[in-house]
């Protein structure tokens, strides 16, 4: 992995995620799909706050402040990594959605919340390196995960609701 070119592709991620609240209207924003399912104020709420949460098991980590195992990816995790994309849409489980409250934030919030993950991103990528890979979090779907792995899930976890939030904004042109 190389951590360098990770650390870059989640900027560009968090900077399309920034330019594109400039393309959007409020009511845009906060609209939820007529078919139900999430606006893109939910969806920001939630992949921010994720986001935030995966950079402090990457740094819980680092520090060795986790469980030491050897127990590793489920099958679905080593697919999800490998290939770098889910296999198809998944809902967030229950355990997961009861942790974090996903609320319909203004845009004003998703600017400060892409602000404080870059900040978080970038006070834990020089660190990575030195993680030794033996001590893991557990995320709900993809088994334990190191700090390399909980880094690289999450550039993957952005780009997933990147594709969440295209479905929906081609919904406002039907």
């Amino acid at each position: 992995m190389n951590i360098s070119a990770e650390h870059k592709a989640i900027d560009q991620t968090l900077d399309t995620y920034r330019d594109l609240l400039d393309t959007l209207t409020d009511e845009q924003f906060a609209a939820s799909p007529k078919a139900g399912g999430w606006s893109i104020a939910e969806i920001y709420s939630h992949i921010l706050q994720a986001t935030l949460v995966a950079s402090i098991a990457v740094e819980r980590c680092i520090n060795g402040t986790c469980e030491t195992t050897r127990k590793g990816l489920s099958l679905m995790g080593r697919f999800v990594l490998f290939f770098r994309r889910f296999p198809f849409r998944v809902a967030t489980p229950i355990v997961e959605a009861s942790k974090m409250t996903v609320t319909k934030i203004s845009k004003e919030d998703a600017r400060n919340l892409i602000i404080k993950c870059r900040r978080r991103i970038d006070a834990i990528t020089p660190h990575i390196a030195d993680e030794s890979g033996i001590h893991k979090i557990k995320h709900s779907r993809l088994g334990m995960l190191n700090g390399k792995q909980w880094f690289k899930f999450t550039l993957i976890h952005l780009k997933h609701h990147l594709k969440q939030i295209d479905r929906i904004k081609n919904k406002f042109s039907d």
